[in-house]
């Protein structure tokens, strides 16, 4: 199958042949099921199939366009939505959408959101009200994305890397995490933080600041902050993200956010 969509990419007319489409498909449907994904963690850190993401792009070459009827609503396009959501095990709340090829785990609650193809959205997760994951995002175990978060899709270029929010942690309302960033494992981040790739994430909570870039360390807690940048003209503030916490190992889970929310004063 990866050599057939491998061979595809780099010649497109092969997805004429019957076989080469059917490994599109089967690709796209192992993503549905989660038996494929575009990142996966390893003992280095996360490695993007840039195989399974060419698989993404050709599926839009091999389907065509079709009416799709929910009830009364009706949309027009290449991609099928996701169903069977009681057998899966996923309470999906009015208006909640998922395209095919994004896998959702047992457990996920999705109030009214949109979760794109390519993503793998994992157990205990809330994509909370108007939230949105972009195409091949990762996200993990038991996180609570807020109301109106957006977490940014990449397909192109296939080398690039996806939006990966490790397990437990919780993003506040409108934050926006984009261009590949990676949140680690147990982070909070607070109302309104934007994390890009060149975004400065500024820990301020020693005697000297440590700045990172396009990475949230775990259990870091986090708000949306600004510094003076020099222009030639004049001196501005540029915004940027501050590490003012952590949330601490000695409790569980649940009262650790409580207790980091509490203590820093954190927006939700």
């Amino acid at each position: 199958m990866k050599q057939l969509i491998e061979q595809a990419w780099d010649n497109r007319a092969l997805l004429a042949d019957k076989p080469t489409a059917e490994a599109v498909r089967c690709a796209i449907y192992m993503l549905d099921r989660g038996e494929l994904r575009v990142a996966e963690p390893t003992a280095d850190g996360w490695t993007v199939n840039q195989w399974v993401k060419k698989a993404v792009l050709l599926y839009f070459a091999v389907c065509q366009m079709e009416t799709i009827e929910v009830g009364p609503l009706e949309f027009h396009d290449k991609i099928p939505l996701k169903h069977n959501y009681a057998t899966r095990g996923v309470r999906v709340v009015p208006h909640a959408i998922a395209r095919h090829g994004a896998y959702i785990a047992p457990g996920v609650v999705m109030m009214p959101s949109y979760v794109n193809i390519g993503a793998y959205v994992d157990s205990g997760t809330m994509v909370d009200t108007w939230a949105t994951v972009g195409s091949c995002a990762q996200i993990g175990r038991e996180v609570h994305l807020s109301g109106g978060v957006g977490i940014g899709g990449v397909l192109e270029p296939v080398q690039a890397s996806p939006v990966i929010i490790e397990d437990h942690c919780f993003i506040g309302s409108r934050c926006i995490v984009v261009e590949g960033a990676v949140v680690e494992r147990e982070a909070v981040l607070g109302a309104n933080t934007v994390i890009t790739g060149s975004t400065k994430i500024i820990d301020v909570t020693g005697p000297e600041p440590i700045t990172y870039q396009g990475r949230v360390p775990a259990r870091s807690v986090v708000v949306p902050g600004s510094y003076t940048k020099h222009f030639e003209a004049g001196d501005y503030q540029v915004s940027c993200a501050l590490i003012i916490g952590r949330r601490k190992e000695s409790t569980d889970k649940k009262t650790s956010l409580n207790t980091a929310l509490r203590d820093f004063g954190v927006s939700v």
